[in-house]
């Protein structure tokens, strides 16, 4: 019976684990050697979830909120929790303030509001 990686990602409780044999099954071929999971593969297996209705939802963070149920702030935490774990990856994590825009589309602000903003630069 075939597995997904978040079966070994369960059984490994997030630790280090070397996969020692991979078969190849249209090539009728195995290879034995020390491989890495992919990084991906190393997350938990909730973040590897989250991580695939990010690019199911095409980074749509309006998505995000409504299929989790959870707010901007609370998506944008997750992302930059889970891209520090990506060591694959160079992401500059930076706190930054929300724009004005956001806060616009988000309804936390008005239209006006918003063109001040922006005009003070912020």
């Amino acid at each position: 019976m075939k597995k997904d990686w978040s079966y070994i990602t369960k059984l490994s409780e997030n630790k280090q684990v070397t996969v020692q044999k991979v078969r190849i099954d249209h090539l009728d071929m195995a290879i034995e050697a020390d491989f890495e999971l992919p990084p991906l593969a190393k997350l938990a297996v909730d973040d590897q979830i989250f991580a695939a209705v990010f690019l199911k939802s095409h980074g749509s963070i309006k998505e995000m909120e409504k299929h989790f149920g959870v707010s901007y702030p609370t998506i944008k935490n997750r992302l930059n929790r889970i891209s520090t774990q990506l060591d694959f990856v160079e992401v500059e994590t930076t706190e930054t303030k929300e724009s004005p825009l956001d806060l616009l589309e988000r309804g936390d602000i008005d239209v006006e509001e918003a063109i001040k903003r922006l005009d003070k630069g912020e």
